[in-house]
């Protein structure tokens, strides 16, 4: 008879184990394939010249070449994209006077003689506006029927921060109780902290005068402030007039 086999039994743990093993090791494989063609493909790459890019649209843009100053060079040729129009003439920026008044004065007007006719204390004036920087004052003055007596004044300074110091201080001073006694309104256009438009509660009142009613508008852009002083020697002033002279004006600037 045959000898009966007697080969051991496989243990049940150990092929199992095996088993788990076999797809972790084709996975394994699989990964270092991939990782091998990736590495041969930049292998290949780098061997191999750059490929241009394509061509853009426009090549060669002409670029002016510069040009040496001469007598028509100017500071706003210089600094084109940083020129502002307030730093021309200032005269042509003035609002238009209305059709039938009479303009009675229009230009640039001495800081010492703007002091002296827009400060009480003329000297303490003029000593601020020089400490804030003060650069030059354009200005216009018309009358219409002998009745209505308008004052437009721009004052440009040196930076930013001399306007805003002349236009806060002017508000501050047109809505105390000696003047307009209110806060004023928005000027369209204008944020409210840059500047305001005021009709006086009460006329200015002499003794052998007629009472004058009072207006008034103090503004500010870039490095120039705006003040303008509307008299009516008839009546109160309406705030729209007030209103509509100090937004068209701010429109110029």
């Amino acid at each position: 008879m045959p000898e009966a086999d007697t080969s051991p039994i496989p243990d049940a743990k150990r092929s199992k184990g095996r088993k788990r093993r076999t797809p972790a090791l084709i996975a394994s494989a699989a990964a270092l394939g991939v990782l091998a063609g990736t590495v041969t493909g930049y292998a290949i790459q780098y061997d191999r010249e750059p490929t241009p890019l394509a061509p853009l649209a426009q090549q060669n843009l002409p670029d002016p070449a510069p040009k040496a100053p001469d007598e028509r060079t100017t500071a706003k040729s210089i600094n084109a994209h940083r020129w502002s129009r307030t730093e021309d003439d200032l005269v042509p920026l003035l609002v238009d006077a209305p059709g039938g008044a009479t303009v009675t004065d229009k230009g640039y007007r001495p800081v010492d003689v703007f002091s002296a006719s827009f400060y009480e204390d003329p000297g303490g004036g003029l000593d601020g506006l020089v400490g804030s920087g003060v650069r030059r004052v354009a200005a216009l003055e018309y009358v219409v029927d002998d009745t209505v007596f308008v004052d437009v004044a721009l004052i440009q300074f040196r930076d930013r921060a001399g306007a805003e110091a002349f236009q806060r201080h002017q508000v501050h001073l047109e809505s105390n109780s000696r003047r307009a006694a209110n806060r004023g309104v928005d000027i369209p256009g204008v944020p409210a902290d840059f500047g305001r438009a005021f009709v006086y509660a009460k006329p200015l009142e002499e003794a052998g005068y007629h009472p004058l009613y009072l207006a008034s508008a103090v503004a500010r852009r870039g490095d120039v402030a705006v003040f303008i002083s509307y008299h009516d020697n008839k009546k109160k002033v309406s705030q729209s007039d007030i209103v509509d002279l100090a937004k068209r004006q701010m429109e110029r600037l």
